[in-house]
């Protein structure tokens, strides 16, 4: 149940539903606010699903908007389930954010079984009070979701993001409604997780969900005139040195998402990418390719663990 006098993360909604993005840089963030954003969860390895940004990028992020920014909480990619020394840096985390200004915060823990990891989440939740705590995507890795979604409520989490356990949010619709029939009220499910403006209104009224989770990431070219293609500082699966992912709403990137909320007949949303692969002799290469005229608005790629 919301603690009376807690705050909720919430900023403004739009036609009733309130839309969170997930951003990785101050422009990002700035993009979003412009475009009808309501909440910024703020992250950094967005190619891993999300891990806790940087202190600098909080303190600068703060200063250009006035949205509420959830910062992630989460020391790697990969697994949920943390060694002693990385609870210490969560906790560290945990307390420098609040410093920096962080208005909640998103992480999650598991068992080496599967289940929410109730010690360590009651310990990090504690650290956060006064502000709102979400659990990430850790849920879709979750043994049994039911089960864990009650386990939430005991813990005190206000809300839960979720693709209902499955590849994306359209996916896992199906999970998703029960999910929130079964809260009824008690706490926020939402619906994240390829959600797109060709899906985003069958995912709410086939939900219910009152608040959604994306991104809306175009690429962008760098301003680098000499170029060095031999060499790239990522691992086998990376994007161009010379191309940046960034969150596309504005008003000159296209319609903002909330737009088509009032209705069905909006224009494809354009600064999309094409995604491709090409084999070399130790692993492979990934590139994004920007297109026009093309829907949906937003691609995420994910190597392992979906948080965020």
């Amino acid at each position: 149940m919301k603690r009376q006098g807690m705050p909720s993360g919430k900023s403004g909604t739009a036609n009733g539903f309130l839309m969170e993005v997930c951003v990785d840089s101050v422009e990002s963030a700035v993009n979003a606010e412009r475009g009808g954003a309501s909440r910024i969860e703020l992250c950094s390895g967005l190619l891993e699903g999300g891990t806790t940004p940087s202190m600098g990028v909080l303190q600068v992020v703060k200063q250009c908007v006035q949205i509420p920014v959830f910062v992630m909480i989460r020391p790697r990619g990969g697994d949920f389930l943390y060694s002693d020394r990385e609870v210490e840096v969560m906790k560290a985390d945990i307390r420098l954010a609040k410093l920096y200004g962080a208005d909640g915060f998103v992480f999650g823990a598991l068992t080496e079984d599967g289940h929410i990891d109730k010690e360590l989440c009651t310990s990090l939740v504690a650290m956060c009070r006064p502000l709102p705590v979400t659990f990430h995507r850790a849920f879709d890795m979750v043994h049994d979701p039911m089960a864990a979604l009650e386990t939430l409520l005991t813990l005190g989490f206000e809300r839960v993001l979720t693709s209902g356990c499955d590849s994306s949010a359209l996916e896992g619709l199906p999970l998703i409604k029960r999910l929130i029939d079964q809260a009824k009220g008690r706490i926020v499910v939402m619906p994240g997780g390829g959600i797109t403006d060709r899906n985003l209104q069958r995912i709410l009224e086939g939900s219910g969900a009152t608040e959604f989770h994306c991104s809306a990431r175009s690429a962008r070219d760098s301003g680098m005139k000499f170029r060095n293609p031999s060499v790239a500082m990522g691992a086998s699966l990376c994007t161009s040195e010379y191309s940046r992912k960034l969150t596309s709403w504005g008003q000159s990137m296209g319609r903002p998402i909330s737009s088509m909320l009032a209705g069905s007949s909006w224009k494809p949303i354009s600064g999309i990418c094409e995604f491709s692969i090409k084999p070399l002799e130790f692993g492979f290469e990934a590139s994004m390719t920007e297109l026009s005229n093309v829907s949906p608005c937003a691609i995420s790629i994910t190597t392992s663990g979906k948080p965020g």
